[in-house]
Parts: C-alpha cells; sequence; structure tokens
C-alpha cells in the first residue's frame, strides 16, 4: 500500500532540491530533481503555491507547467510585515481609544455635566442657608444622583449588551428597534470612531467558495472564485492551492489548455437538492459608512453634553475651580465670601475634562475631513466589481469584451467616467489583452482573456459530463 509525505516535508524537499524556480517545469521534472514520488510532488508544490505565491501555465501540448515569479522568497513579506505593525498599531490605538472612551463616556459626558450641575446648585443652595448643613446634604444627594446616573449609562450596559444584541433585535419597527438598543456609550463611541464597518472574513470568503464548488458539480476555475469572492486573479491563484490541500481538490487541464479545479470529495452530501450557487460580490454593492451611524437627535445630545464640558472645564480652569477652592464655595456661610487657595491649574474639573471634550469634537472632524477619501476608495471598489462581473459574463455569453461595454459598466456603477488607466489596469489584473486583429478589423477597442475563456469553455464540458454518482453517499451497510 502506497504510503503518502506529508505535504509540507515534501515541499521543504522540493525547495532545496528545484533549481530555477523562477523557470517554468513539469511535475515530472521536480519528480526528478527530487527522488519524490509525483503523488508527493502534486501536494508538495501546491503546498509551496500557497507559501511563495506560485503559478500554473499550460504548454501547447496541454501540459501543467508550475513556476514562482520571485523563486521561494517572500519579497513581499517586509511590505507586508510593515503593513501587518502598521494595522496592529493601529489597531491597538483604536482599541485603547475605544476603551478609554467607554471607561470615560460617563464621566466625560454624563458625569462631568451632572457634576458641574451639582456644583453650581450646591452652591446656590448653601448660600441661601444660614447653616452650612443644608448645603452639604443637598450635595451629598447630587452626588448620589450623579452616581445612579454614571451607572445606569455606563455599567448597565456593559451588563446586559453584547456586540450582537442589536443586530438581532426583534422586529418592532426593526430600524427604530435597533437604533432603541444601542446603548448610550455605543453611540459615544459612535460619534468618535464611526459605526462598525462588516467587512467579508476569511472564513466567510472560504465558506462562499466551497458552497460554489458544490453548486459547480465540484469542477470550478479561477473566475468562479473572483466572482464570489472578489479577489483579483493574483490573489486568486494562490488561495486554489490551499483549498486543495484542505478540501482534497486537484488541478486538471483541458484539450484547449484550459485550467479548472476538482474537488470531487466535497461533493458527498446526505442531501437531495443541489447546492444554490453563492452570491456573487457585486450582488452587494460597497457603501460608504456613514460618519457617525447615529440619529440627528443623539448626535445633538451628545454634541450638547459635550460642549456644556468644553465650557465648563475652560471657565474651572481659567477661574482656578479646583476641589479644594469648590469645596469652599459650597461649604462657605452666607455673608462669609469663601477663602480660595492658589493651587495651580485645576485637572479634575479643568484640564481632564477639557482635553477629552475637545477630543470628543476633533475626531469626528478628522473623520469628516478624510470622508470623501473614503468615498473615492468605495467608488473605486464598486467600479472594480463592475468591470469583473461585465467581463465574466460578456466571456460567459461567448461574446467581445470591448472597452465601451467596461467604461459602460464603471460608469453605471461609480456615476463617474473611468480613466483609460483605470480600465487598463483592471484589464491587467484579470490576465487580459487588448485583441489587435479585432481593433484593426473594427476599429473598436476589444480585450482579450485568454486563460478565462478557455478555462470557461473547458467548465462547461466538464459540468455537463459531471456524474451524480458524485454526490451519493450509498445505501447504510451499518448503524451504531
Amino acid at each position: 500500500m502506497p504510503t503518502f509525505m506529508d505535504p509540507k516535508s515534501a515541499a521543504e524537499v522540493l525547495r532545496g532540491a528545484i533549481p530555477e524556480p523562477t523557470k517554468a517545469f513539469t511535475v515530472a521534472d521536480a519528480a526528478a530533481a527530487s527522488g519524490l514520488a509525483l503523488r508527493d510532488v502534486e501536494t508538495g508544490l501546491a503546498f509551496l503555491s500557497t507559501e511563495y505565491r506560485g503559478r500554473l501555465r499550460v504548454s501547447e501540448k496541454g501540459d501543467l507547467l508550475h513556476y514562482f515569479p520571485t523563486g521561494f522568497e517572500k519579497p513581499w513579506e517586509t511590505r507586508e510585515w510593515f503593513e501587518k505593525v502598521g494595522r496592529a498599531i493601529l489597531a491597538g490605538a483604536l482599541g485603547v481609544g475605544r476603551f478609554v472612551v467607554r471607561a470615560w463616556v460617563a464621566i466625560v459626558l454624563v458625569g462631568y455635566a451632572l457634576l458641574f450641575l451639582a456644583i453650581v446648585i450646591a452652591s446656590t443652595l448653601s448660600r441661601s442657608n444660614d447653616n452650612n448643613r443644608g448645603g452639604i446634604g443637598a450635595v451629598g444627594l447630587l452626588f448620589r444622583l450623579v452616581a445612579d446616573a454614571m451607572f445606569w449609562t455606563f455599567y448597565r450596559p456593559f451588563s446586559s449588551f453584547h456586540d450582537d444584541a442589536y443586530e438581532a433585535a426583534p422586529v418592532r419597527g426593526q430600524q427604530q428597534e435597533e437604533a432603541d438598543a444601542v446603548p448610550f456609550y455605543e453611540k459615544v463611541n459612535r460619534f468618535l470612531f464611526g459605526p462598525p464597518v462588516r467587512i467579508m472574513s476569511p472564513l466567510e470568503r472560504q465558506k462562499r467558495i466551497v458552497q460554489e464548488i458544490r453548486a459547480q458539480k465540484g469542477r470550478i476555475g479561477l473566475a468562479d472564485v473572483m466572482r464570489v469572492s472578489g479577489l483579483d486573479r493574483a490573489e486568486a491563484d494562490p488561495l486554489m492551492a490551499r483549498l486543495m490541500l484542505d478540501y482534497e481538490g486537484s488541478v486538471e487541464v483541458s484539450e484547449e489548455g484550459g485550467i479548472y479545479y476538482v474537488f470531487q470529495a466535497i461533493r458527498r452530501s446526505t442531501e437531495n437538492t443541489a447546492e444554490p450557487p453563492a452570491p456573487s460580490v457585486w450582488d452587494t454593492p460597497v457603501e460608504a459608512p456613514p460618519l457617525t451611524g447615529n440619529g440627528p437627535g443623539d448626535d445633538l445630545l451628545i454634541g450638547f453634553l459635550n460642549l456644556f464640558n468644553l465650557g465648563a472645564s475652560s471657565y474651572a480652569m481659567v477661574h482656578g475651580f479646583s476641589l479644594e477652592n469648590v469645596w469652599a464655595l459650597i461649604t462657605a456661610r452666607r455673608g462669609h465670601p469663601p477663602v480660595f487657595v492658589d493651587s495651580g491649574l485645576p485637572l479634575v474639573l479643568g484640564l481632564i475634562p477639557f482635553v477629552f471634550s475637545a477630543a470628543l469634537f476633533l475626531l469626528p472632524l478628522g473623520r469628516a475631513i478624510l470622508a470623501s477619501s473614503k468615498a473615492k476608495a468605495v467608488r473605486e471598489e464598486n467600479g472594480r466589481r463592475a468591470i469583473l462581473q461585465t467581463v465574466l459574463d460578456t466571456i460567459r455569453m461567448k461574446r467581445p469584451v470591448t472597452n465601451q461595454a467596461l467604461e459602460a459598466a464603471y460608469q453605471r456603477a461609480t456615476g463617474e467616467a473611468a480613466s483609460s488607466q483605470e480600465i487598463t489596469r483592471r484589464v491587467v489584473d484579470l490576465g487580459g489583452d487588448v485583441d489587435m486583429q479585432a481593433a484593426e478589423a473594427t476599429g473598436e477597442v476589444r480585450y482579450r482573456f485568454a486563460d478565462l475563456e478557455t478555462e470557461t469553455a473547458a467548465l462547461e464540458e466538464e459540468r455537463e459530463a459531471a456524474p451524480d454518482e458524485e454526490r451519493k453517499v450509498g445505501r447504510v451497510v451499518f448503524s451504531a
């Protein structure tokens, strides 16, 4: 019985045996250079393609050729490492910022607003009484109210709220219900950092691809992967190598040179109904997130409280309202002016709330300034998806891909005209090139996508010939 080598171990042997990985070579070449069995070479090359972003080619005789544009090196790692570190630092800073905001929201907004109000009222009450006990009692009552308000504003939402709570709110005028279910501290968080943006996770993307594999009778190509994931061709190619390892797939070549992937094992199912195709990425256009995602009333309330705190803290710094001086003001007898001491710049009632209040205005202002660049990125992504849809649909219908059609698709998706550089960049990303013969004959700019065209033709034949028996698990002969 043949033994199978671990893919990672086979990849290590191949990495040291293949002399020039940047040049195209066959599986047989790799087997001769390494001494490994063909089955181990195939799994090892799939592992290497995942690690080093290997590519595939097809010869005129239909032989499958492997090559690694950067050899067994990862020049992109330095750039990606810096990007990863930068994203980690940014995410950490945002995480700390969100924590600080959530931890201080009751103090900065509700707590400080009520505290400043309590000081004003308590000071007024203390001056209206001959005995300062009434003023001190009022202070205790008001500070108790402040503590209660902080509890219901800050602690209580944390004890009963989780990230999915308002997403699964019962339908009762659903939008209003969801808005009501968002706690106040989260609304302040959105006021500062914007609403949460949902992106497709790697697991969700993989689930979509697996769904598409099963829906397409276990035969898919890079066009299918790009359609359901939105990835470029350069990203989809190494991803397929990893999926072959994970789901026991194989790469095949048609007589015309079309590359496609077969996953028979993943078709097995006890269900009699066929799997529906996975949704296309262009079915859900990308939308620029709103500035805060809150209702106008919520933003107005947050802005009003913050403006009040900003003014009160500024007044406290100008007039030296430290805690000692505030206590002297509250406990002063009527007819006896309070004795203030120079304790320097007030921190608790001055500098701290002033800095936080200023940040509460500056951060959303900065995001508003950057909103135009985010909107531009959203338009470009929607334009890219529209071009991808047009290319794939046109190839499937066996019609020529014209420059006019791509420009019209971009215009519909973005509301703007596409530049020639943008169209060229997207065509190159999809492996296309200008069809010079058609341009000379018709005077119209057309594009050819040779790899996608041969892939589509090969998949049509393979799917028609795919036996339904691959899906069936057979009769149960034993049950424990």
